[in-house]
């Protein structure tokens, strides 16, 4: 799930270092995600997993983002 997600962050910031993120990765300290950069992830997400967010969700880090996603995709 991890490297999945991995995926969709170097699209929406292709100057992230990949290398470094792991599931304690920040999205806005440690990757200086913005309000734009997480909607495009969320869009990115829906698109890659086949799901809609029906809710608003609050993802502080990248393993925030991968459990969500495990528990949507089952």
């Amino acid at each position: 799930m991890t490297e999945r997600l991995k995926k969709i962050i170097a699209r929406v910031l292709p100057k992230a270092d990949l290398s470094a993120i792991n599931e304690n990765t920040r999205l806005i300290e440690d990757l200086n995600f913005d309000s734009l950069s997480i909607m495009m992830m969320s869009m990115e997400i829906e698109d890659e997993f086949g799901f809609r967010f029906t809710e608003f969700v609050k993802f502080e880090t990248v393993g925030d983002a991968c459990e969500y996603i495990s528990k949507k995709i089952g």
